[in-house]
Parts: structure tokens; C-alpha cells; sequence
């Protein structure tokens, strides 16, 4: 959750997120696994006479540190695993692109390399990770020459990783006590998710209802994400997977009952919320959720809620399940991610900044602004962190990037100056990995904590002390995303939100066209991903679309709400988006309550149709208004 910074005064957008710092628990799992990482893989390499190759390793920990999010085992070999492999690879490239062409066609080497980067961004956050890393590493190889060959350090930049998501993998969880604790992340996922579903059925009829309704969804991501992670076997291979595959599937209907309830706008019985709570407590201590408390059974939503509680009474007395709802993305998908029009503007304003970095970290280290040595990675690196969309406002990054390195800087010369060598630059390596998972709640101070470790790394690795040259070239940077992030861009601006809503546009319709199919009315031929509703498991279906619907909302929200942080200049593009999304989530909403009222009698009544008709005019008026394009939505049975 994040918590604004204190004012008494209304802060402008742009300046409120700058200033915006992330609350929660501290992560003492995460935090002894950077005390793990970085620091004693630099210790093992200057004990064994391999430095640089240890600098490296501690380079590539780090960065997996910053990607060390909360979440299960499985979905972190996905998230630190990808971008580790494509961190190896930009390194493999920049150190022989460095070493065989000249400074020219190595500026347009790696301005190609930041528009692939940049498009893949566009993704997804894991995707993202990985462009980002792919173009750091690619600076450090090309701008930090060492004396391994390029393939030795890219070995190194894998073991680094490899490292920290083995202890990400061998380590328990403080206070996992229940069950297997191989899947503690899986199992708080899903008994978050019915403790969503029961703050929802609070909520119900109050204020509060559509964020609890936003919380639910987020929930259900993450849960989705914790069971969905790489395996080597198509199916869970343990009854304790199995158990939580199958408590996860159960939760679903709930959360449509409770979505239902809370779109009626009438409050729900206290004791509706008594059995989601019990089943949360079951799968926390991994135990049968004993009688559960039925909900009255007065209205169709409720009777689905109470059906719904009866079939998660079995499912955890089963313990068996394996769908969890999710459709693979095809490559169509990813194409379209990558070279439409968000995946565009994305790569060419990542290879516009980054490819003019290198080229002017090129000419300054021939004109010796760093000195007598060769290292010029800097600037590209730090561009790269300053011109990512995807990790906040532009102009935030900007001020908590500048904050934070000089911060850092100055800290370091400090401690440089005191501290014994290596073993202390060793010491404050390791306190610095430690502090990174708390220093992710704000920029600036992850800012100050990377810059005090890799300036301790590479001084370790025989670079000179450099503070002032570093803040010199943070600035630069600064100035310099500033300036290409306001320049025109083809095309309309905006295009990741655009293609975000678009993205959201196709889901609310897929999902509403199986819906109207399950009624038996309405044209919806030309729709993706729409089977016979009448087949086995046409309800699975549904609930499989109305997660994918909710899922590309709330991946829209995000993208708006940044956006909207933006300066004046740039958060004009997309105004008004937010208007739309909430159109959208109320469709899906509304679909939603149709879905259960179908359920119950077998037909749409005349208000369940009138509402979505309402709502797909004002959505049609709306797109209208703010120049998007989405595709026609599905025809609507006459009310009657």
C-alpha cells in the first residue's frame, strides 16, 4: 500500500508521487538474502584471486535483488531467472562489441539493442526486467573493461543470479510453519485472495466496495501468478500443490458471488463474510476450514454465494484440483505487445535515450572526463533506470534518481575515505545488498543504496574513486531523458495507455460475449477465445475470461495512474482515460451479476440488459470523446 508523504498543502501530480513512499512489513527474508548475495560473492572472488569476475557476480546478484519481490518460489524463477539470462546475454554483447567495432558503430549497435529492449518492455513486468537488464549489462560489458574474455563474463553475471535464486529457493520463510514450506508464498497467496472475498461481502453496499473489488482482482493476479510459475511437469507433481491449485479454483465463484453482491449496491449479512474467513484461516494453517456458516438465501447472488461456499467445502476436503484458469498468450499476442503501438513508442524512446547516451559517454571518455581509465557504462546504465515508463513518472525517476545518487555519492566518498580495503568496501557491499529490499519502497533511497554498492564494487574491482564524476553523469542523464521524454514522437502519444485500454477493451468484450452466448443471445462470432457455452466446463471458461478481464484493468489502471503523475505537458495525452477504464470495469462488473442472475434463473432479466446497454453507450460515447480505438462490442438482446 502506498502512503503519500505529509503536506499541508495540495502538491501537484507530479510532485506527490516523487514523494510517495511504500508502506508494509519489512521483508527480513529478502533482506538476508542480500545480506547473502552480492557481498560474499565479491568476498569468494577476491579470496580466489578472480576480482573482476566477483564484481561482476555481486553486479548480477544485485540486480536480482532488486527484481526479489514477495511472492512463491515458483514465480520467482520466472522473475529473476529471465532477466538474468537476458542480463548474460546484453553482457556477452557489449564486452565484444566493445572490444572489436569503434565508438560509431557501437553507438548504433546498442541504439538497435535499446529498441528491441524497450518493444519487449512492453510486455509485461517480467519482460520489462529483462530489457532492462539486457541494457545495463550491455553497458557495463562495453563500458567496463575487464580482463576475462566475454563468455567468462557471462558466466559470472549467471552464477551472480544463479546464487541469489538458489537462496531464494533454499531458504524458508520466517514463520512458515504450516505444511511444506517450499510453498508458503502459494499458500499466503491464496488465503489472501478469500480474506479479499470477505472484505468485499463487508464493503458491500458502502463506499468502499469498488476498491475492495480492486483488491480482490489483485489478489486473484497474485495468487494466479504464485501457482503459475516454470515447472518441469505439466501438472502439480504434490498433493500439497494440488490442494492449493484446487483452494485457489475454489475461490473463484466466490469472488463472482461476492462481485455480484457488491454491484447490487445493498449491504450483505455479517455472517456472509464469516465463511470466506474460516476458508482463509484453513489454507494459512494448512487445515479443513471445519462447518461453514450458510448466508441467507434471498436473492440469486446470495445463492450463489452460499453454492459457492458448498463447493469450496469440497474442494478442500478433496484436495485435488489443477486448472487454474489462465490461457496461454500466444505469439500473436506477443507480437502484438511488442510492435503495436504502446511496444513502439515504448523501444523507440528507450533507443532514442539510450542509444544518445552511449554516443555522448563515448565522446566524454575520449576526451578523458573520467581520467586516465576506461569505464563509461554510467551514463547508458543510468539512463536506462531514468527512462523506463513502466517504473514510474518520468519526471519522478528524474528527481529521485538525482536525489539519490548525489546522496549516495557523497555517503561513499565518506565511508571511502574511512574504511579499510577491501575488507570494508567488502562490509558495506553486503549492508548495501541487505538494504535493498526495504530501499524498494522509494526510489531515491534504492537510488542511494545501489550507488553505494557499485561504487564499493567497482572500486573493490580497481576503479578509482569516482563521486564526483558519477553525480556529474547522473545529471546528465537527468537532463537528458527529460528532454527526448518531452520530444514528439510518430504516431499519437500516450500509446501505452492506449494500447493498455485497448488491451482491457478486447478482454470485457470476450468476457461479455460468453455471457450473452451462455443466455443464447447476442452476436459474438467474431470474438476471440469464445467456445460453446454449452460444452463441458463452459463455466470454467468464464471464469478463466473474467479473470483475464479483470487482469488487463487493473494492468490499465496502473498505466493510467502513472501517466496521470506525469508533468502537464505529457499527462494531457491521457486524459479522460481514467473515465473509461472505470466505464469498463463497471461492464465487467455488471457482466458479472448477469452472469450469476443466468445462473440462478437461466435467462437475463430485462434489467440485467438494460444495464449492460447503458453502460456500453456510455463506454461508446466515451471512446468517441478521447479518440480510441477499440473493437465493436458484442450485440445485446432486445430487453423485453
Amino acid at each position: 500500500m502506498s502512503r503519500p508523504a505529509p503536506s499541508f498543502l495540495a502538491l501537484p501530480p507530479w510532485l506527490a508521487h516523487a514523494l510517495r513512499t511504500q508502506g508494509g512489513p519489512v521483508p527480513w527474508s529478502a533482506v538476508v538474502r542480500g545480506a547473502l548475495a552480492a557481498g560474499p560473492l565479491l568476498s569468494f572472488g577476491v579470496a580466489t584471486g578472480h576480482t573482476t569476475l566477483g564484481v561482476v557476480a555481486a553486479i548480477a546478484a544485485m540486480l536480482a535483488g532488486v527484481n526479489d519481490r514477495p511472492g512463491s518460489r515458483r514465480a520467482s524463477v520466472n522473475r529473476l531467472g529471465a532477466p538474468a539470462l537476458a542480463g548474460a546475454a546484453g553482457v556477452l554483447a557489449g564486452t565484444y562489441a566493445g572490444e572489436h567495432v569503434g565508438a560509431v558503430p557501437l553507438t548504433v549497435l546498442l541504439t538497435g539493442l535499446g529498441l528491441l529492449a524497450g518493444g519487449i518492455s512492453a510486455v509485461g513486468p517480467v519482460a520489462s526486467a529483462a530489457g532492462t537488464q539486457l541494457l545495463v549489462a550491455a553497458a557495463i560489458g562495453a563500458g567496463m573493461p575487464l580482463p576475462e574474455p566475454g563468455w567468462q563474463r557471462a558466466l559470472g553475471y549467471l552464477a551472480g543470479a544463479a546464487w541469489l535464486l538458489a537462496l531464494r529457493l533454499a531458504l524458508p520463510t520466517p514463520g512458515s510453519l504450516a505444511g511444506d514450506f517450499r510453498f508458503d508464498g502459494e499458500r499466503e497467496a491464496v488465503a489472501d485472495v478469500y480474506d479479499a472475498v470477505a472484505d468485499l461481502l463487508d464493503a458491500a453496499g458502502g463506499p468502499h466496495a469498488t476498491a475492495r473489488r480492486a483488491a480482490l482482482t489483485a489478489a486473484l493476479d497474485h495468487a494466479q501468478d504464485a501457482l503459475t510459475g516454470p515447472r518441469l511437469r505439466r501438472y502439480a507433481s504434490s498433493s500439497t500443490e494440488r490442494r492449493l491449485h484446487a483452494q485457489y479454483a475454489a475461490a473463484l465463484p466466490l469472488g463472482e458471488a461476492a462481485t455480484a453482491l457488491a454491484w447490487t449496491g445493498e449491504v450483505v449479512p455479517a455472517r456472509a463474510s464469516a465463511g470466506p474467513r474460516r476458508l482463509a484461516a484453513a489454507v494459512r494453517a494448512n487445515t479443513h476450514p471445519g462447518p461453514l456458516p450458510a448466508p441467507h438465501r434471498s436473492a440469486p447472488a446470495l445463492r450463489a454465494l452460499d453454492d459457492a461456499l458448498l463447493h469450496a467445502a469440497e474442494a478442500f476436503d478433496r484436495g485435488k484440483g489443477s486448472d487454474l484458469h489462465t490461457r496461454r498468450h500466444t505469439a500473436a499476442d506477443l507480437f502484438r505487445g511488442v510492435f503495436g503501438v504502446g511496444g513502439r513508442e515504448y523501444g523507440l524512446r528507450v533507443a532514442l535515450c539510450f542509444g544518445a547516451s552511449v554516443g555522448i559517454a563515448q565522446a566524454l571518455h575520449h576526451a578523458q572526463w573520467y581520467g586516465q581509465h576506461d569505464h563509461w557504462y554510467w551514463l547508458p546504465a543510468t539512463t536506462v533506470f531514468l527512462v523506463k515508463p513502466d517504473l514510474g513518472p518520468l519526471v519522478s525517476r528524474v528527481l529521485c534518481r538525482a536525489a539519490g545518487t548525489v546522496l549516495g555519492a557523497l555517503l561513499f566518498a565518506a565511508f571511502a575515505a574511512v574504511l579499510p580495503r577491501p575488507e570494508g568496501l567488502i562490509a558495506l557491499v553486503a549492508l548495501s545488498g541487505a538494504l535493498i529490499p526495504v530501499a524498494t519502497r522509494h526510489f531515491a533511497a534504492q537510488t542511494l543504496v545501489v550507488t553505494l554498492l557499485v561504487l564499493a564494487l567497482v572500486m573493490v574491482g580497481g576503479e578509482p574513486q569516482a563521486s564526483a564524476s558519477r553525480i556529474g553523469e547522473t545529471l546528465l542523464a537527468c537532463a537528458l531523458v527529460l528532454v527526448v521524454g518531452h520530444i514528439p514522437m510518430p504516431g499519437q502519444r500516450g500509446g501505452g495507455v492506449r494500447s493498455r485500454l485497448t488491451a482491457a477493451a478486447r478482454a470485457t468484450y470476450a468476457y461479455l460475449a460468453h455471457v450473452l452466448r451462455e443466455s443464447g443471445a447476442g452476436n459474438t462470432a467474431d470474438l476471440p477465445y469464445d467456445p460453446d457455452p454449452a460444452a463441458p466446463g463452459a463455466r470454467a471458461v468464464r471464469w478463466t475470461l473474467r479473470r483475464e478481464a479483470y487482469r488487463a484493468l487493473a494492468e490499465a489502471r496502473g498505466a493510467i495512474a502513472l501517466a496521470s503523475a506525469e508533468l502537464p505537458a505529457l499527462a494531457r495525452h491521457t486524459e479522460g482515460a481514467d473515465q473509461v477504464v472505470a466505464t469498463l470495469e463497471r461492464l465487467v462488473d455488471a457482466t458479472t451479476a448477469s452472469a450469476v442472475h443466468l445462473d440462478d434463473s437461466g435467462r437475463l432479466t430485462p434489467a440485467d440488459t438494460g444495464q449492460l446497454a447503458g453502460l456500453l453507450e456510455e463506454l461508446e460515447k466515451g471512446r468517441g470523446r478521447y479518440g480510441l480505438r477499440f473493437p465493436a462490442p458484442p450485440d445485446l438482446p432486445l430487453a423485453v
